[in-house]
């Protein structure tokens, strides 16, 4: 069951109650639906993890932190999908996303005579921000979306799937 196996990975509530680097959120952290695992808090978790992790800045798990108690979902959840981007899978994510912003704002792909100096690379940072935070934004989106979705329609077939078993029985 995906609730057991949740559960026994996520970290106690104190623990992250506790934490020094939550401890301005307050109260707000007591809330017990951002500890609950049920299909709408954890599907938001989902929604709200993916979504951060196409964010380009440092400070990720701080922001998912701060959005998750908006939205009521569950914190640990959504502070974990913040490193499905890390130092290894970033540069691919993060091109993929400035190849996607070109696709989408239907510009014309750079020249490859690029010279490493330091016009070059400032000029450069200005020429691709535009299409790379637009794609950061709609992948963003639509892995949310999936994310979000995804679960919902997961954990529904697998309460589904032991209720048939059960009959079954």
């Amino acid at each position: 069951m995906p609730k057991k196996l949740i559960k026994k990975y996520m970290p106690s509530p104190e623990s992250i109650k506790e934490h020094k680097h939550l401890t301005f959120l307050g109260d707000k952290l007591h809330d017990p639906n951002l500890w609950h695992l049920n299909r709408r808090s954890v599907a938001a978790a989902f929604a709200v993890g993916l979504f951060v992790a196409w964010i380009p800045t440092p400070g990720q798990m701080i922001i998912s932190a701060i959005i998750a108690l908006y939205f009521r979902a569950n914190l640990p959840i959504s502070v974990a999908l913040v490193w499905v981007t890390n130092p290894l899978t970033m540069p691919p994510m993060f091109y993929f996303a400035y190849r996607f912003g070109l696709w989408i704002l239907n510009m014309p792909s750079p020249d490859a005579d690029f010279e490493f100096s330091l016009e070059s690379v400032t000029t450069g940072i200005s020429d691709i921000g535009g299409p790379f935070l637009m794609g950061c934004l709609v992948l963003g989106i639509i892995s949310s979306l999936i994310g979000y979705f995804g679960i919902r329609l997961f954990w529904r077939w697998h309460v589904v799937k032991q209720w048939r078993e059960r009959a079954e029985r």
